[in-house]
C-alpha cells in the first residue's frame, strides 16, 4: 500500500457541506451502495494513449457537471444463467473479482450493456475469435433505448441475435466504494477494454452534455486549474491513462484490486478527501 492520497475538499466539488458536516460529528443513516461497472475505453491516438469521457448534464442527482467514464448500475437479468458469453468464464471472474460467478458475470455484463447504452460500442460477436458486430447498422434503431429503459436485457438482445459477450475484450482495473455521507452510494468496479475496429463511439444519451475523446494529461490540466470537474476515482483513473505508453499496455488486469472508499479529514491544508490505495 502506498502513503494516503488527499484531495481538498475545495476540489471536490458538490460534496463540501454533506463531507464538512460529517467530519464535525453529525451522523446520519448510511446509504445501501448500488453495484455498478464502469468501463474506461481507450485508443492510441496521434497524442498518446485517449480515453472516451462523458460530462454529466448540470441535472443529473450524481456527479452533475463532472466528468465520467461509461457507466452505471447493474440490472439483476445480467446475473440470470443463459446468458451467451465468450472468454474467461463467469468462474475465472470469480476468481479474479473475488466473489461469486453470478456476481462476476453480472458486473462484466452490466459493463459491456453500459457501454453500449451510453456510447453505442458493443463488445459482443458471433463467436470468440471472430469480429465484432457493427451495432450502427438499421437492423439495431431502437435496441440502446429498449436497453436503457430496462424493456430488453443484455441476453435477449444477444440471443435475439446469435451473438456472444466478449469477456476476453475487457479487464478489470479497480474497486471503488462511494464514501458513508453520500446520499447515492455506489460499489463500482471500473473496467477497461480497447476501442473497437469499425465501430463508433458516440454521446446518444440523455445523460451528457458532452462526449468526446479525451487526452488524459490535458483533461488532468483543465482539473487543476479548476475548469473541469473530477471525482477523486477518476482523477485516479485518468491518471493511470495518462501513463500507459499505449492502450493495448494498459488494458491489462490489474494485479490488486483492493476496494477504496474515500474517507474525510482534517488535514494541516484544511477538509480533504483521503484516499488509500
Amino acid at each position: 500500500m502506498t502513503a494516503p492520497r488527499y484531495f481538498p475538499l475545495t476540489q471536490v466539488r458538490g460534496l463540501g457541506d454533506l463531507a464538512l458536516r460529517w467530519l464535525r460529528g453529525e451522523r446520519w443513516d448510511e446509504a445501501a451502495p448500488r453495484q455498478a461497472s464502469t468501463v474506461m475505453l481507450v485508443r492510441d491516438g496521434e497524442r498518446g494513449t485517449e480515453v472516451f469521457m462523458l460530462k454529466r448534464v448540470p441535472q443529473m442527482a450524481f456527479a452533475p457537471s463532472m466528468h465520467v467514464f461509461p457507466g452505471g448500475g447493474v440490472d439483476p437479468r445480467d446475473a440470470e444463467p443463459g446468458l451467451p458469453w465468450a472468454g474467461p468464464s463467469p468462474e475465472e471472474w470469480g476468481r479474479r473479482l473475488g466473489c461469486t460467478a453470478a456476481e462476476a458475470q453480472m458486473f462484466v455484463a452490466a459493463a459491456v450493456r453500459e457501454v453500449y447504452e451510453e456510447v453505442g460500442v458493443l463488445l459482443a460477436g458471433r463467436s470468440a475469435t471472430g469480429p465484432l458486430v457493427d451495432p450502427h447498422d438499421g437492423s439495431w434503431a431502437g435496441v440502446r433505448e429498449r436497453l436503457v429503459s430496462r424493456d430488453l436485457s443484455l441476453a435477449e438482445v444477444l440471443l435475439e441475435r446469435d451473438l456472444v459477450l466478449r469477456s476476453d475484450l475487457i479487464v478489470a482495473k479497480a474497486h471503488w466504494l462511494t464514501p458513508v455521507f453520500e446520499p447515492r452510494r455506489f460499489d463500482t468496479w471500473f473496467f477497461a477494454a480497447r476501442m473497437p475496429e469499425h465501430q463508433v463511439a458516440d454521446g446518444e444519451t440523455s445523460e451528457a452534455e458532452v462526449a468526446e475523446w479525451v487526452v488524459p494529461q490535458e483533461l488532468l490540466e483543465e482539473y487543476a486549474a479548476g475548469r473541469a470537474s473530477l471525482l477523486p476515482p477518476t482523477v485516479v483513473c485518468v491518471e493511470e491513462i495518462a501513463a500507459a505508453p499505449s492502450a493495448a499496455e494498459f488494458v491489462t488486469h490489474s494485479a490488486d484490486l483492493p476496494l477504496i472508499m474515500p474517507v474525510i479529514v482534517e488535514t494541516p491544508a484544511g477538509p480533504a478527501m483521503q484516499i488509500d490505495t
